[in-house]
This record gives C-alpha cells, structure tokens and sequence, in this order.
C-alpha cells in the first residue's frame, strides 16, 4: 500500500517519503510492435531523514528489463497486482537518502499490449489510410502503465523527452531538436522537447503519425491529418485568439506562450486534454488533444477548446493534489468558461450543464458516494467515478459564491488565487482557507461566508444541489417550441417548420433535446417515431455533422418508440462506429441497451478495437450492468 503520509490515496508510491524533481523519457516508438521501449530517468529527491530504505513508484503491465540507483545495478521487487492501482515497483535504498539529497534512477522499460494509456491505429483506421497513429491518454491513472512514476497530481515534475519515431511526434515538451536517429533503422528520427514548467504524470502526452498544421491565430496552430486541416483550421480560427484574450483578462496573462490544439482520430475517449508545452520564441506551446467531434462545421462546439484553454490555469499551473478534489480543476474551468462567453451563451451552457449533472446523479443514484462534490476514492478507480459533478457541482458552487459575495467581490479572488498556488497542488481545504482568508477585512463578506453558504452540504453530501435562477431569451425560445411539442399541441395542428429552428445556435439546438430526454411530467410525453421523423424532416439533426445534435437526437428516438426502427438503431450503431468519445459513446450503448441489450453487445465487440483503451473498459462495465438490470453512473 502507498505510505499513510500520501494525500493522495490513488497511488502506490511513497510520493511522501521522495519526490520527483525531474523525468527523462529516452523512448522509441514502434508501430510494429504497438510498444514503446526504452529506458526512463527519475530524478526524486529525498523528503525524508534516512529513515525510507526503499523508493516506491507505481508501475501497471510494465516490463521492467533493469534499474540503476545513481549509475549502479540494483535489485527491485514488482509487487503482486492490486487492482484498480497496478503493481508497486519497490527499489531498496539499504542505507536511506539523506534529505534534500537527490538519488537517480534509470529504468530500462517496455509498455505491454495491456497499456491502459495508449491508442495503436493502424493505417486503415485513419482518414487517409497511409500512415499509423499513436496517441496517449494518462489521466486519470494510467501514466503508470506507460513508465513508472509518482502517478498523482500532487507530484509535479519537469521533462525531458528523447523520442525516436518514423512519423512525426508531438510530446507535452518544448521542440529543442529534430534529427536523423544515429542508429538503425536509418528511416526513424529522434524528436527532442523539454518541458521546463513542473507537470503533473497525467499531463504526459505523446502522439506520432501523419500530422500537418496550419496556423489559426498570432499564437496558436492547429495540428491533426492532412485531410482534415482545413476544415480544422475553419473551426478554430475565429475563436482561439479571442477566448485566449478574454481568459486572460479573468485571471491574468497566458503563461504557456502558444495555444495549438492537436486534433486526434475519433476514438479519442473525451472532448479534449490539455496537456501543456511551455513556449520560446518560436516553439510550440500548449497543445489541447481534441477530439474530431469538436469539429462540427458550424463553430458549434469550439466550448471544447475554450475549455481546455481554461486548464492553462485552473490544473495544468494550478492543480487538485487528488482525483477527490477533481473539482478544483473542472469546477473552475467552467466558472472561467461561462465568464468567457458572457450572460447570455453563459446561461445557455449552464442550463444545459445542469440538466447533464443531473443525468449523472440520477445515474449513480442520489446517496451515491460518487455525486459528493469530494468523494471518499480510498480503494476506488478514479475513471469510475468520472461524471459530470466535478464539473458542473463545482461550478455551481464558485457560482453561488460569486452571486453571494457579489461578482464585483468575487473577481478580483480569481487572480489571487491563481497567482498564489501557482505551480503547486491543494485540497479544497486549501481552496476555502484561502478564500476565507482572502475577505478576512470585509466583514460583510467573512459573515455571508461562514453564515451563508452550508460548506457541508456543498462539500460532503450526495445528490443534486438546488437549481439556480436561469433566465434568458435564448433559453425561452427553447421552452417556447418545447411546449409546442409535449403539451399535445402537435396534434392540434402544429407542424414543425425548419424555421422553428433556423436561428437557433447548436447550444439551444442541444438544450431543445435534452428537454426530451429529461421528461417526467406525466402530462407531457416523448413525440412518436412519426412525428419525429417530421422533426428531422424539417429541423435535420440527425443529418447535423454536430455530434452533440446527432447522439441526442438518436436517443430521443431510441427512448420513444423510434427504437423499434431500423433507421434509429442503424444511424445509432454507425455513430458508436466512428465516435469514441465517452460523452457520446456511454449514453448511446446505456439507451441501446434498454432497446436490445444483444445489439449494443454485437455493436461493441464489433468496434471493440476502434475504441481507446479507458472507453473500451467504461462500456464493457456498462454493459455488464445493464445485463444485471443495473445502471452504473458517469
């Protein structure tokens, strides 16, 4: 077990006893193999007095070839699997390391076919067909199954990467150097970065194939296959620099130097990942790992990058020291995302994140350890318990601070805060010590803070916080047309015109039918399969190239009595075939699952390989429940 002097109860390391100060990944990529192989460098410095004889570091279906201590052999012992955590690679010290010394360690290591954080595309799963495809995905514990390492988010470490590959690399680093590998094969090239920011074992990133790019901004570039980049480029390039801006008049300026977004195959499992690279001069900085969905052609879904661009602040600089605490990273996310868009668009977002929230407490059940806001992970897998309640509960909090103390109060917290845990990682102790302290002079606001808000209840306890206020005239022209169609209207001579919906941006497009897919008012009923195909007759979603449109509408329809037709059940099973992002994948195979537990299971083995390794493991959960007659949240 990890030492009991760990915050962080998801790691097997003695993170507490030695941390490390500085990674070198000396790593080939082969496509051949589907491995990476290589030798890693630890460089971990000593907290502790002599008393440690031995360095811990988590490691998960790993083949470790050999280790030296400060340049010398030295045994290891790889402790006996302990699920969900992996294997503890124990490295005797017999003679203790004095503190503030710092000890070197070099691990010859080779990834397995069981890696839980790689992707392995053959050329026929890309777009182009020509080249193969790599990419990773380590949070939330799965940096452990690519290197051994301190997998926690309260550890964070500079890098170097030396990796050898034929196609071209991207890494979580500074480009320093691009050359011809000096060994053999002679067709391979060694790409160097050094990532001089510390970072977290989560934000390692890698991917490696057929990339192209093109400029989408002063400061930003996008990446992705060479086929895409234009319609890439067309998505990105009216907002990147503006959202940049306005994050950076919220908190303070962009400490990364570039923004780029590298747009990855569809079966990347979520919206995006914002793993950081440190500009100079020319180099690259920050590079989102997107998913293809982001790319609707109509600028609909850019919330994903303007998301990920949020982490620049809240988790990559400043960063929940455990998964329990997740909400410090997602929360303020979504608090900076709803300031950057504004009232109205703002709104929207945050209805539509509440219904989502929602769906997620009423999936884990409303007692659920999993819906608290801080959940006890002791022995838990944090992908389990991955839902929507760090993000939209801890928005909803900061937002009912701000509404409390007022947002002319409440703003000027937000640079202070990040300007004081900057390059560290805290607790939600942390979080409300400093924000009480922050108002300790203002009487008025220290009284509404520790009178006002029901700290326990917000922090600790299950289930679903009270709705807020949400008003806009977005959001009533959705509940106008809504009404229209659940009040029994539509057979009293209402008929859906494509006009209904012309002006409507895809958030309200999005909010128009999650009202369907909440419905409970027994007055109020889902349209039947003939009026929904005079739905999409006229408002088009299922043939919308917005993912977001497309999967909640084919779940309208499975959940009326659409999911009797061939159609439905076609469009749904051709979506799970080329969509891998969980958002989309989870729900879809749960609504199938209701309709026809043995197409969703025919549906899933037949794109079990198109899937990441985190979603395939998600979905097959899933599925085993629904066979119980159970339902698993998230």
């Amino acid at each position: 077990m990890a030492s009991s002097k760990n915050r962080d109860p998801n790691t097997l390391s003695n993170y507490s006893e030695f941390r490390t100060v500085h990674t070198t990944a000396n790593l080939e990529i082969s496509f051949e193999k589907k491995c990476l192989r290589g030798n890693v460098v630890l460089q971990l410095q000593s907290t502790n007095d002599a008393d440690s004889r031995e360095v811990v570091l988590d490691s998960s279906f790993l083949d470790i070839n050999s280790i030296n201590v400060n340049g010398q052999p030295s045994k290891w012992d790889l402790s006996p699997r302990m699920e969900p955590y992996g294997s503890a690679l124990k490295i005797p010290l017999p003679n203790g390391v004095k503190r503030d010394t710092n000890i070197e360690l070099d691990i010859a290591v080779q990834t397995t076919d069981q890696c839980t954080a790689l992707q392995w595309l053959t050329p026929a799963q890309t777009s182009n067909k020509k080249s193969p495809y790599m990419f990773s995905q380590c949070q939330a514990i799965h940096a452990r199954s690519v290197l051994p390492c301190q997998d926690t988010p309260d550890v964070k470490s500079t890098f170097t990467f030396n990796i050898t590959s034929p196609l071209p690399v991207i890494a979580s680093g500074i480009p320093t150097a691009s050359t011809p590998y000096p060994g053999e094969p002679s067709d391979k090239t060694l790409y160097q970065f050094e990532q001089k920011v510390p970072i977290p074992s989560y934000l390692f990133a890698l991917a490696s194939g057929d990339i192209a790019q093109a400029k989408i901004g002063p400061r930003s570039v996008v990446a992705t296959g060479p086929d895409e980049l234009e319609a890439c480029k067309w998505e990105f390039e009216a907002d990147a620099e503006r959202f940049i801006k306005a994050a950076e008049s919220i908190v303070y300026p962009y400490a990364w130097g570039d923004y780029n977004v590298l747009v990855l195959p569809p079966s990347f499992p979520y919206g995006g990942m914002e793993n950081p690279v440190r500009e100079t001069v020319s180099c690259f900085g920050i590079f989102t790992f997107a998913t293809p969905t982001v790319v609707s052609g109509d600028r609909n879904n850019v919330d994903v990058i303007a998301h990920e661009l949020s982490h620049s602040w809240s988790g990559n600089l400043v960063t929940s020291a455990t998964w329990e605490h997740f909400w410090l990273n997602e929360g303020w996310t979504t608090e900076i995302i709803s300031a950057i868009h504004g009232p109205a668009h703002g709104e929207l977002s945050a209805i539509i994140g509440y219904k989502e929230l929602s769906d997620s407490v009423n999936l884990f059940g409303p007692t659920h350890e999993f819906t608290k806001l801080v959940p006890d992970l002791q022995g838990k897998d944090p992908d389990d318990a991955f839902s929507k309640v760090p993000y939209e509960k801890g928005y909803l909090l900061l937002r009912h601070l701000r509404h409390l103390l007022t947002p002319s109060k409440f703003s000027p917290f937000i640079p202070h805060y990040f300007t004081l845990y900057r390059g560290r990682s805290l607790t939600t102790s942390d979080f409300k010590s400093t924000l009480l302290s922050f108002f300790a002079d203002d009487p008025v606001a220290t009284r509404t803070l520790t009178e006002d808000v029901d700290w326990q209840t917000w922090l600790y306890a299950p289930g679903l916080p009270p709705r807020p206020s949400f008003g806009d005239e977005l959001v009533l022209q959705v509940d106008k047309l809504f009404q229209r169609w659940t009040s029994g209207e539509e057979g009293l001579g209402f008929e859906p015109r494509a006009e209904d919906v012309q002006s409507w941006s895809g958030n309200q497009k999005m909010l128009f039918l999650e009202n369907f897919l909440e419905l409970s008012d027994p007055k109020q009923h889902l349209p039947r399969w003939g009026k929904l195909r005079k739905m999409e007759s006229e408002y088009a979603f299922l043939r919308s190239g917005n993912v977001e449109i497309k999967s909640r509408f084919l779940q309208v329809c499975l959940k009326s009595d659409g999911g009797k037709e061939e159609e439905v059940v076609r469009e749904t099973r051709e979506l799970l075939g080329r969509v891998g992002r969980m958002k989309f994948v989870r729900p879809l195979y749960r609504v199938l699952s209701k309709v026809d537990l043995t197409v969703a299971k025919q549906t899933f083995e037949k794109n079990r390989d198109f899937y990441h390794p985190i979603c395939r493991g998600m979905v097959e959960k899933d599925l085993e429940a629904a066979g119980k007659g159970e339902v698993r949240g998230g």
